[in-house]
């Protein structure tokens, strides 16, 4: 018995999805300047859930107070802090954008210390001055512009502290309403995922919370830990601008380049100026700051905090060129996530008969 063919309305199924995709850009457009604090907060949340879980336990069990003691532990040790290192990097970013702007404060020093290096001191010291009095003066026409755009590059990146700090109060926001009903979030997240992909959807959910918590732990924190103890002893040992000092820290200890770029240069500049004993005093400070990762990625490590250098470079720049400040959190837990499922899909066991009769697989191959 033959059933009659149902026939194919076009134009219905036309309708249907640009009606469908008309709908999904405008719930994206409502919802697009919350994405940003939305995800921070996820990324915040998953990292810090094991601690939540430990103060609701001390707290009688009570998750509402657990909720309290963890929104003002991110006040006093995220929010606040940033907020007042970016607002003092704008405050004193006027004379550095001046400085670098006028052509006639930026001149080349004399380096007079290169006559006591060791056998090669007076030829290192001649061929400096000549440079100076031959090409010094061109030299640093030619840079100087580059130096003056770069920083007020950087300094404009900075300067959208309302855009971040409004980012900070809507992730505060999310993440108290997450600590409420992060069981039930969770939950709903992992039931969409095997609506998707079955097993491998709820897997792929598992490795991005790892991943994220990866991010979280073994980048943010120790960069955090490694920029706050460098801005203390650039500070004690009275090294200018300390506070811009100590966010250009926090970036390359992000970036997985150590907070020594900055730690060696102001060293030397105390020992240049004659100060010898703070210059030593911060050597070994430096030793100590510089060092302190390896104490600490052994232990992330275990966490899952095992990432490429490389894959958290690109993250950080990639991150503060597309989203700003807050770029620099979202940018390295964005592509460590796409890593994290990559690697665990291209890694993925083969099937059974594969395994036990590779004969077989090649010879299907050829």
């Amino acid at each position: 018995m033959e059933y009659p063919r149902q026939q194919l309305d076009l134009p219905r199924m036309l309708f249907s999805v640009t009606f469908i995709a008309l709908m999904t850009l405008a719930c994206f457009w409502v919802v697009q300047p919350f994405i940003l604090g939305f995800a921070w907060a996820c990324m915040v949340v998953i990292a810090t859930w094991p601690l939540l879980i430990k103060l609701q336990t001390l707290l009688w069990g009570r998750r509402s107070l657990a909720v309290i003691a963890m929104t003002l532990l991110l006040l006093l040790l995220f929010v606040l802090p940033v907020s007042v290192l970016i607002s003092s990097v704008i405050e004193k970013s006027a004379p550095l954008v001046a400085w670098a702007s006028q052509p006639n404060r930026l001149t080349l020093p004399t380096l007079h210390w290169l006559k006591d290096v060791p056998m090669a001191g007076d030829k290192l010291y001649a061929g400096w001055q000549t440079m100076i009095s031959g090409g010094g003066g061109p030299l640093v026409s030619k840079i100087q512009p580059y130096i003056g755009r770069s920083a007020t590059w950087l300094l404009s990146q900075v300067a959208q502290v309302g855009s971040f700090l409004i980012h900070c109060a809507l992730m505060i926001l999310f993440s108290i309403l997450l600590y409420l009903r992060g069981e039930r979030l969770a939950l709903a997240v992992r039931h969409f995922a095997i609506r998707l992909a079955a097993e491998r959807g709820d897997a792929s959910v598992q490795l991005a919370a790892q991943a994220i918590r990866a991010v979280a732990l073994g980048v943010v924190l120790t960069a955090i830990v490694q920029a706050v103890l460098g801005g203390i002893g650039l500070a004690i040992s009275g090294i200018p601008l300390a506070t811009v000092l100590t966010v250009v820290m926090f970036v390359l200890c992000i970036a997985q380049l150590g907070p020594l770029l900055v730690l060696i240069p102001a060293m030397i500049w105390l020992y240049w100026s004659g100060d010898t004993t703070w210059g030593t005093v911060l050597l070994i400070w430096s030793c100590i700051v510089g060092t302190l990762d390896n104490v600490l990625r052994p232990i992330f490590i275990r966490m899952g905090a095992d990432l490429p250098i490389l894959l958290v470079l690109c993250g950080v720049i990639g991150g503060l060129l597309a989203f700003g400040m807050i770029g620099l959190f979202i940018g390295p837990v964005v592509l460590a996530v796409s890593y994290r499922l990559i690697f665990a899909w291209v890694h993925e066991a083969p099937p059974p008969s594969v395994i036990h009769s590779p004969e077989k697989h090649l010879s299907d191959i050829s």
